[in-house]
């Protein structure tokens, strides 16, 4: 059974910085695409960055500059650094992972999320 398991949120101030991680496991052929979203009361979830087991990056225009994300693929561990938070980047955020499983599907899977609160 595939697994990702998110930590590292909480609250901080304006201007702080955190660190996500994501672990995943389970009996599968390979990782692909690992990535983070959230998703803010209110509002729909949106991408936030991913990154290919090359590490080729995608980082979303709202957090550029501010978010980083990395992976260790030894590890099948996606990370998101994030500094200079701001309030609007208060939200649930949300680890997902492509993989093949060995019946050669590519599948996609979630995790359960992980709050991240910037107030003073």
């Amino acid at each position: 059974q595939v697994q990702l398991v998110e930590s590292g949120g909480g609250l901080v101030q304006p201007g702080g910085s955190l660190r996500l991680s994501c672990a995943a496991s389970g009996n599968i052929f390979s990782w692909g695409v690992m990535g983070w979203h959230r998703q803010a009361p209110g509002s729909q979830r949106e991408l936030v960055a991913t990154i290919t087991t090359g590490n080729v990056t995608n980082i979303a225009d709202a957090v550029k500059g501010r978010f980083t994300i990395s992976r260790d693929n030894a590890k099948n561990t996606v990370y998101l650094q994030m500094n200079n938070l701001k309030p609007e980047d208060t939200a649930v955020y949300v680890c997902n992972a492509e993989y093949i499983d060995f019946r050669y599907y590519s599948l996609n899977a979630w995790g359960l999320g992980t709050q991240v609160t910037v107030s003073s």
